[in-house]
């Protein structure tokens, strides 16, 4: 099992970094108690469900009525369970009050000091987190990072596989009854030869040999599946460069259950064989 806690200085960026977790397969909890870790780790270590093996929870001030104890608790957590790790973020305090100023949100120590300012608040977290840090095994500063460089960094210090960080949606699909609004990319295939028009192949869908013996035999098929690929092949490590988590490809013909499915399947096995993170969809085969 991998246990992650993310900690840090409020506003450094552990929610942004809480949700990347999630994009890459942990099971994420925000705003766990320091005291409950050791509860909620054993219970993970128990559990039959394989999601709970790669586990991020956020454990910061929010959680803690006593702060001196939130260290103590932390460190020997850490001691004495296996593979656990402490990711923890930092940001310059001009950066954190500059990002307070234009979010408008309230320090989460400011009612607890006396005139309760972001700059105070900021001055007070640095020092209470100060033990934290220094038994971190990983720690991020924010300062200058961009949303893309946060994700970038957080992927190259906890995937083996960048490749996984990434869902592609392979959704077949028929134009009659409308474009998925959740496309990213639209591949149109009514250029192929349909076999609607072959009477024994009409009533049958691309989940039948048939069915994709027709489509895929022909050579204008295997072109053009080819040109989809190269296009393909080429694209999706861009957005996965770009940090998209989900890409979705749609496949359409006319009615969404012959050629449509038969390139879904073709594209999706591609991309298996090659590692990616893939689903495939088929919205209007039973229509």
């Amino acid at each position: 099992m991998e246990f992650v806690i993310i900690t840090g200085i409020s506003g450094a960026g552990k929610t942004s970094a809480l949700h990347i977790f999630e994009d890459i397969g942990y099971y994420c909890v925000d705003n766990i108690p320091s005291k409950l870790l050791s509860t909620f780790y054993t219970l993970c270590k128990k559990s039959k469900d394989q999601i709970m093996k790669r586990v991020a929870v956020v454990a910061d001030v929010r959680g803690s009525e006593k702060f001196e104890d939130m260290y103590a608790e932390i460190e020997k957590f850490k001691k004495n369970c296996d593979n656990v790790s402490i990711l923890f973020f930092d940001a310059k305090a001009e950066t954190l009050i500059m990002r307070y100023k234009e979010t408008r949100r309230r320090h989460p120590l400011a009612d607890r000091l006396k005139d309760g300012s972001v700059s105070e608040a900021v001055e007070f977290e640095n020092a209470l987190l100060s033990p934290i840090k220094k038994i971190a095994d990983y720690i991020i500063d924010t300062s200058n990072m961009s949303n893309k460089q946060l994700r970038q960094r957080v992927m190259s210090l906890f995937m083996e596989d960048a490749s996984q960080s990434l869902t592609i949606t392979f959704m077949s699909f028929g134009f009659k009854y409308g474009i998925p609004l959740e496309a990213d990319l639209i591949i149109d295939v009514r250029c192929l030869t349909n076999p609607y028009y072959i009477p024994e192949l009409k009533a049958l869908t691309g989940f039948d040999k048939k069915i994709r013996d027709y489509v895929l035999n022909s050579k204008e098929t295997q072109e053009f599946i080819k040109h989809v690929l190269n296009l393909l092949d080429f694209s999706v490590p861009l957005y996965l460069k770009e940090g998209k988590s989900e890409l979705v490809v749609g496949i359409g013909c006319t009615g969404g259950r012959h050629r449509s499915v038969t390139i879904a399947m073709q594209l999706d096995d591609h991309f298996v064989q090659k590692g990616y993170k893939c689903v495939i969809q088929h919205r209007d085969v039973n229509k």
